[in-house]
């Protein structure tokens, strides 16, 4: 599968497009930039640490999808829904990983899907994906005697908060409770907060140093706790799983799928 990798000078791109060089049946065709970004034209295998690919990177996105099947895009919102379109006139899969997206971002990706194939996810590993189902099921299980509280920490590079995979693993929380997330969410506590409010679905953000990624979906009951924890070691777990998702996806019927379709694991 023919693959273009978005934002190939960021970490995660970098990390995909090492994690290409070692897949087979995919390669990298296309390395995609921001217009303003100073690695315009530099060797995306070098940047990846590899042996130069002759493929430059571009912000040219429309040029660059023109021999693709595919983009991996894990940018940030205004890059995604930038490339939204584009993907969509192409037919190209659009794996997306990006996460701080507004309701309104949401809401434009999946437009294109009546006639795009779009795989989203706030997390593209699998040990998150069935931390995920599990916790919709233990969610399902308790009733509001269990407080859920959702606590995570990446490297200090971070720029959004909560990350995208607490986000996840709350929805999973709410749907097994039969809420809507948005109207049970606590983002921050600062001062007299009075009492913990019944049915709350908490998020406590941490940052610092290299952190890939942890995170903690806790079970407070009445004398006793439990515990669901995934620690991920490298990034290259979610760049397989993107390019996992990039070649389920291809040859679907347009839609916007999850990882959780892509693992069989939905429902």
């Amino acid at each position: 599968m023919r693959l273009i990798v978005a934002g190939a000078g960021g970490r995660m791109g970098r990390t995909l497009l090492r994690a290409l060089h070692e897949t087979e049946g995919a390669t990298v065709v296309g390395a995609l930039e921001a217009p303003d970004s100073e690695l315009l034209g530099e060797d995306s295998g070098v940047l990846a640490g590899l042996a130069p690919n002759g493929i430059p990177l571009s912000a040219d996105l429309w040029t660059l999808s023109k021999d693709a099947d595919g983009i991996l895009d894990f940018t940030v919102p205004a890059a995604t829904i930038a490339n939204v379109a584009i993907a969509a006139e192409r037919g190209l899969v659009h794996v997306i990983g990006t996460t701080g997206l507004s309701a309104s971002d949401n809401a434009v990706i999946k437009s294109v899907t009546s006639r795009a194939i779009v795989v989203q996810s706030g997390n593209m590993s699998l040990g998150v994906n069935l931390l995920a189902a599990l916790v919709k099921q233990v969610a399902k299980s308790l009733d509001d005697d269990f407080d859920i509280e959702i606590l995570e920490m990446h490297h200090r590079a971070k720029i959004d908060a909560p990350s995208g995979t607490a986000y996840l693993l709350g929805q999973a929380a709410a749907e097994g409770r039969g809420i809507a997330l948005e109207g049970k969410s606590v983002r921050s506590r600062d001062g007299y907060t009075g009492a913990r409010n019944r049915g709350d679905i908490g998020f406590a953000t941490l940052r610092g140093g290299t952190v890939t990624g942890e995170h903690s979906v806790i079970f407070s009951g009445p004398y006793e706790r439990i515990e669901l924890t995934h620690r991920a070691e490298d990034r290259m777990i979610f760049a397989r799983g993107a390019i996992k998702a990039a070649c389920w996806a291809r040859g679907r019927k347009p839609g916007h799928y999850s990882m959780a379709d892509v693992l069989g694991i939905g429902g």
